[in-house]
C-alpha cells in the first residue's frame, strides 16, 4: 500500500526523532561528543560501518553515529534545522541546492581540501558553487565506459576499437559471426540515459563547455543560441541510434538491468554499456569471466577518447551542524590515505587525491589512463535538472520517437525552466 505524503512526512519526523534520541543516549553513555554521519551508498554500508567502529575505538573524544536513512530524510532535516553533522553523499543536482544556498560550510582550510586534485574542481563546480567557499570535497570518483568480454573479443580476433570506424567494423564482424555486439536493457530508462546517451554525447561534445553556455543562454536556448540540444546533440544521438538499431539483442525493449547482467554473464553479447557497479552482479553468475573496459569511440580521432565520470561520493559539513570541530576531525580521518584509498579500491572507484596510486582492478584498468590524464566528462543526463524527464526522452528516442523533435523539446524545457528560475 502506498503511503500518503502526510504519512511519509510523519514517518520521516518519527525517524528523525528516534535518531535524535539515539544520539543523545550515545552521548550520555560514552561521555563523548556525538556527531551524526550520513552515508548514502548502500552497497558500501558494511565497509563504512566497520570504518566508523574503528574510528570510535581509536579516540575518546567523539562518537560517530552512522545514518543511512536516505536523501529524503536528509533533505527534510535541513528544513527542520537538524541536518547531519557530516555527510558522504552522491554529488548531484540535489546536493547542489545546499551548495548554492550557502547551507554547507567552507572546507577550504582543511588538510583534506589540500589533498584534492585541481583538475576535479570544474566537475564539482558544474553543479554550482557558493562565493569564496569550498562547500564539498570529492571522495570517490566512479568512471564508466564500455564493458567488454575479453574472451569474445579474442575468439573473434577483435582489438579494442579506438575510433568510430573501428567500432562499427568490430560490430559488423561480431554480427557476421553470430555474436550480438551490444547487450541492451531498454526496459529500464536509466540504463539508456547513463550509458547509451551519455557515452554517445560525452564522446563528441565538451559537456563542461556545453552546459556552461546553456546556463548563460538561459531563456534564449534554441536553434540559434550558442549551445542547444538540437544543434549540439543531433550527431551524437544519430550515432547512438546507428548502434541501437543495428547491433543490439532483439529483445532489448523488454530487458531490464538484471536481465542484462545475467545475459552478459552468459556470454550472449560482446559489449555492455554499464558502470563498474555491474561487475559484482555479473560475477554472481560468472565469477571467472574475463572482462575489461574502454571508452566508447564516437569520432575517428583517438585523441577524443574520454570516460564518463561522476562524483560518486562527496564530503560536506552543514553550516547548521552544532558539532563542526568534531565533524572536521572525522573528515580528516576519512581522508587519510589508507582510508580513502582503501574505500575506493573496495568499490572500484578512483581516489580524487593528488598522490593516490592508480592500482585499479584489472576490469577497470582500461579507464585508468584516461582518468589520470583528466580525459573525462560528466554525463549530460545527470547535469539536466530532474524536473526535465531526460530519462524518459532518451528511452522514447530508442523506442522510435523522432530525435529532432525530442531535442527541440529539451531546448524548450530548458528555456522554460530558466524562465521560472
Amino acid at each position: 500500500m502506498k503511503m500518503t505524503r502526510t504519512k511519509r512526512i510523519g514517518a520521516m519526523g518519527l525517524g528523525l526523532a528516534l535518531l535524535a534520541g539515539l544520539l543523545s543516549g550515545c552521548s550520555g553513555d560514552t561521555g563523548k561528543e556525538t556527531i551524526r554521519f550520513t552515508f548514502s551508498k548502500r552497497e558500501a554500508i558494511g565497509f563504512m560501518t566497520k570504518l566508523v567502529a574503528d574510528y570510535n575505538a581509536s579516540q575518546n573524544k567523539t562518537e560517530v553515529v552512522l545514518d543511512t536513512s536516505g536523501v529524503d530524510v536528509v533533505s527534510a532535516s535541513f528544513v527542520r534545522g537538524n541536518p547531519p553533522d557530516i555527510a558522504l553523499a552522491n554529488y548531484n543536482m540535489e546536493t547542489s541546492r545546499f551548495v548554492q544556498r550557502g547551507a554547507l560550510s567552507d572546507l577550504s582550510g582543511t588538510h583534506a581540501a589540500s589533498l584534492i586534485r585541481e583538475d576535479l574542481k570544474p566537475l564539482m563546480e558544474q553543479y554550482g558553487s557558493y562565493p569564496d567557499r569550498t562547500s564539498a570535497l570529492p571522495y570517490s570518483v566512479m568512471a564508466s565506459s564500455v564493458i567488454y568480454n575479453k574472451e569474445v573479443f579474442a575468439a573473434n580476433n577483435i582489438e579494442v576499437p579506438k575510433t568510430w570506424s573501428e567500432l562499427v567494423a568490430a560490430c559488423e564482424k561480431l554480427k557476421a559471426a553470430g555474436v550480438t555486439p551490444f547487450q541492451a536493457t531498454w526496459k529500464d530508462d536509466w540504463t539508456i540515459a547513463q550509458g547509451w546517451f551519455d557515452y554517445s554525447v560525452g564522446g563528441q561534445v565538451d559537456t563542461l563547455d556545453f552546459f556552461k553556455k546553456l546556463a548563460e543562454e538561459g531563456t534564449d536556448v534554441g536553434p540559434d543560441s550558442s549551445a542547444s540540444f538540437q544543434k549540439d546533440f543531433d550527431q551524437p544521438v544519430a550515432k547512438m541510434l546507428t548502434l541501437a538499431r543495428n547491433y543490439v539483442n532483439k529483445d532489448a525493449a523488454s530487458r531490464a538491468y538484471g536481465d542484462g547482467n545475467l545475459a552478459f554473464s552468459q556470454g550472449k553479447a560482446a559489449m555492455y554499456l554499464q558502470g563498474p557497479w555491474a561487475f559484482s552482479e555479473v560475477a554472481k553468475t560468472a565469477p571467472d569471466l574475463q572482462l575489461g573496459t574502454f571508452p566508447l569511440p564516437m569520432t575517428d580521432n583517438p585523441e577524443d577518447l574520454k570516460v564518463r565520470v561522476n562524483v560518486d561520493l562527496a564530503a560536506w559539513i552543514p553550516e547548521g551542524s552544532k558539532h563542526k570541530d568534531a565533524a572536521q576531525d572525522f573528515l580528516e580521518y576519512l581522508y587519510r590515505p589508507e582510508i580513502i584509498e582503501g574505500y575506493n579500491k573496495s568499490q572500484l572507484g578512483f581516489t580524487p587525491t593528488k598522490d593516490a596510486p592508480v592500482t585499479p582492478d584489472p576490469r577497470i584498468a582500461g579507464m585508468a589512463g584516461y582518468y589520470e590524464q583528466g580525459k573525462v566528462y560528466q554525463g549530460p543526463s545527470v547535469l539536466v535538472p530532474k524536473t526535465i524527464p531526460i530519462m524518459n526522452y532518451t528511452q522514447a528516442v530508442v523506442f522510435g520517437a523522432d530525435p529532432a523533435s525530442t531535442l527541440r523539446t529539451l531546448d524548450a524545457d530548458w528555456a522554460r525552466l530558466a524562465f521560472r528560475q
